[in-house]
This record gives C-alpha cells, structure tokens and sequence, in this order.
C-alpha cells in the first residue's frame, strides 16, 4: 500500500513506495541516517544506510544466501524463494552463493574477465559509441536511453561472450523482466512473469552453449566453458546461471550509470563545463557520477550471528538492506557537501556503489570503461548537448535511472 495512503503515525522511516521516491530517494535516506541508522522495518527487515555501517557489514561474513533468514517475517520469503526452481532465481549465480561456492564461482569466472581482457574491448566500444552518437547526430536529437545508454552495455557484453546470433532483442525484453526480482515484488503476476522469463532465458542460454561448445573461439563464453580449477568446472546449471548474470549485471546497471551520469552532468552545468575543459578529470569523474546516484541503489544481507552496527543490535538470521546510494551521500563520510556533485572530489573512488567485500562486482572495470569513453567522445562531439524535455524513470526502486533522457545536441 502507498505510505500516503496510510495514517501517518504508521508510515514507515523507510517507505520506498512513496509518491516520488524513485524519482529522488534521498531525503528518506537523509532521514534514516539522522534519526535511524539502523532501522527495523516493522515488515521485519533491517535497514542500514549509514557508510561506515554499509561498509562493515558488506566487509563481514554476513550472508547473501536467502537460506540463513531464520528471524522476523522474511521467513516467509525464504520460504517462497525455496518454492521456486528456475536456473538464476534457484541461486545457481554467484552473486547468490556465500563461501566456498561464490569463492569457487568467482575464481572460475575471474579467470575470463581479467583487466587486460576488459581493456582489449576499448576500440570496439569507442566504435559502438561513435555508430551510435553519428545517428543522434543525424536525428539531432533522441532519447538517449534507447539511442545510447541501453544498446551500449548489451552489446558489449553480447560481443564479449561472443553469442551467436539470437533474437537479442528477446532477450534485452526478458533481461528486463529478470531486473524486475532485484525489486520488492509483492504482484503475484509479476512473480510469475520473473519466473517465465528466467525459463526462457535459460533455455536460450542453453542453446547458446550448446552451439560455442562446437563452435568455440577467442570470447567470454568459450573461457567460461573451459574454465577450470584444479580440476574443478562449472556444472551445466552454474554455467547458464553466471551467463545470464552477466547479461543482465553487465547490462541493466550500466544503462542507469550512462543515462544517469548524463543527467547529472546536464543538471549540474558548472561540472559538465569543468569536465570538458580538462579530460583528466574523467577517471575521478566517473566514480563521483557514480557515488553521486548509484546505479544499484542497495544490496542484501542475512547476518549469520548477532552484528551491532552504529549501536544496535541486529539479530542473527535478520534479513538487512545495505543502502548503498545512502551510504554515497552520508555527510559523516563525504562531508557536508554529500548531496553535491562535484567531479574533483578526492577519495570519490570509496563509493560503496560497486559493493565491498568478496562480493564487490566483478564487472566494475568494464562499467568504468564504457562510462569513461562514452562521456569523454558524447561531449566531445556535442558541445551543445542539452536536455531536451522530461525525464521519467524507471519506477524501480533499486536497479533505478531513468528511463527516457531526452536530449538536443545541435
């Protein structure tokens, strides 16, 4: 129910389904890291938004594993997440596994994403971008989410695992239908079109698979199926799972970092004019962008024994959201100036947006990489870039960024 449809001395300090919290979730998280850090929700979950407790408990041995919520009423999500048996959402990924399984994954898959791989694909993206900015260029105008910010990243990753051809716009569609679990999802159609769609998408994974398997070549998928480690090999069900994590990790989140990092630039005039008078600026620009609104505004936690964080104690087995966007704009950390873009700040790569810990995201490099070279060629070529109507968003409240940007360039 919306919290403005609730009497107001039963609306929750954190209430993200409040009119206007995906288009600016800040002032709640301003409100929580002032009044309640760490904040029982009353559905039964944790809240934690403050940077030094966001960071020590992704630090910790907390859980990522829905399995170990053994206290208040997210039980009963476990519960509905035991009942579900479909490739991703059945907790084959790695992003879903705690030691030693994720330790397994991760070394598996690291060992076909290492930097130089992931500095090699530099040229082929600087092409993308320019294919794609010669037809805004054309247009002199669009939209830039369908124009640049979500083609881009797909692409990317389509060709860095080298999938053979597909229908990828079938599979762009049920990516974004997948992105839809990282949600609170409380419509029992939407759980079944999530269920649907990671179905479908396993399916065409496997295909995908059984074709570079007699077709191999010099990619990501080729690597990911002869990875190995003493011996050790993903299983069939592993495979298709850390496959489609990357479609959707390596796609979804960088959509937002491109569009949202656009937006803040265009919003703050003085930055942007900074920017382009000295590129030296854009590795430390990138990170501020991303500290500034991150693209994955939060991630769970299930804690494995009593964790006291700024004072409180949070039971063991306690299902506990880590605002990472909060901990971004936490004035005890950052500063009075927390809320402030500002491309020059020192130490703007402590974000917490990427994680911490042995969970921090794998593709980190690769978001970085096409971050840098689409803004630095993007207003290179458009001095006159500016917005050109209303933004809406996505009306997601984690994976959230907007969903149309548009912009004039001429």
């Amino acid at each position: 129910m919306p919290g403005d449809a609730l009497p107001s001395e039963q609306i929750p300090l954190f209430n993200p389904f409040a009119e206007g919290f995906t288009e600016n979730p800040y002032p709640q998280y301003a409100l929580l890291r002032e009044t309640a850090p760490v904040y029982a929700h009353p559905m039964g979950f944790w809240v934690v938004t403050r940077y030094e407790d966001v960071s020590a408990l992704l630090r910790s041995g907390a859980s990522v594993e829905l399995r170990n919520v053994t206290s208040g009423a997210m039980v009963n999500l476990r519960q509905k997440d035991e009942s579900r048996k479909t490739p991703l959402i059945d907790g084959f990924s790695m992003i879903d596994r705690d030691a030693p399984d994720h330790t397994r994954l991760r070394k598996l898959v690291q060992k076909a994403f290492t930097p130089k791989s992931i500095q090699a694909l530099a040229p082929r993206i600087g092409e993308l971008v320019d294919e794609m900015l010669d037809r805004v260029a054309d247009e002199g105008r669009a939209d830039l989410v369908p124009a640049l910010a979500s083609p881009l990243p797909f692409t990317v990753i389509a060709e860095m695992l080298g999938a053979p051809s597909t229908d990828h716009a079938r599979i762009r569609e049920l990516s974004g239908t997948m992105v839809r679990s990282l949600e609170p999802v409380a419509d029992p159609a939407l759980m079944q079109a999530i269920e649907a769609a990671d179905e479908e998408l396993a399916g065409i994974t496997a295909e995908m698979i059984a074709w570079k398997r007699r077709n191999p070549s010099d990619d990501l998928m080729t690597a990911l199926i002869e990875a190995e480690e003493d011996g050790d090999a993903l299983s069939d069900d592993e495979l298709v799972a850390q496959i489609l994590l990357l479609y959707i990790a390596g796609h979804e989140t960088t959509v937002n970092l491109l569009a949202g990092g656009t937006l803040a630039l265009l919003r703050h005039p003085d930055q942007l004019a900074a920017l382009r008078s000295d590129a030296s600026l854009m590795t430390n620009a990138v990170d501020e962008l991303l500290r500034y609104d991150s693209p994955l505004q939060s991630s769970r936690r299930i804690t494995v024994e009593p964790t006291v964080l700024s004072g409180v104690e949070i039971p063991a087995g306690s299902f506990v959201i880590a605002g990472l966007a909060s901990a971004n704009r936490d004035e005890l950390h950052w500063g009075p100036d927390a809320d402030t873009l500002r491309l020059d700040r020192e130490g703007a790569r402590g974000h917490v947006s990427f994680g911490s810990g042995s969970h921090h995201c794998l593709g980190s490099s690769l978001a970085r990489l096409e971050a840098s070279i689409t803004f630095e060629r993007m207003l290179r070529r458009f001095p006159k870039l500016a917005l050109d109507g209303d933004v809406t968003w996505n009306g997601r409240i984690n994976v959230r960024g907007p969903a149309s940007l548009p912009v004039s360039v001429g």
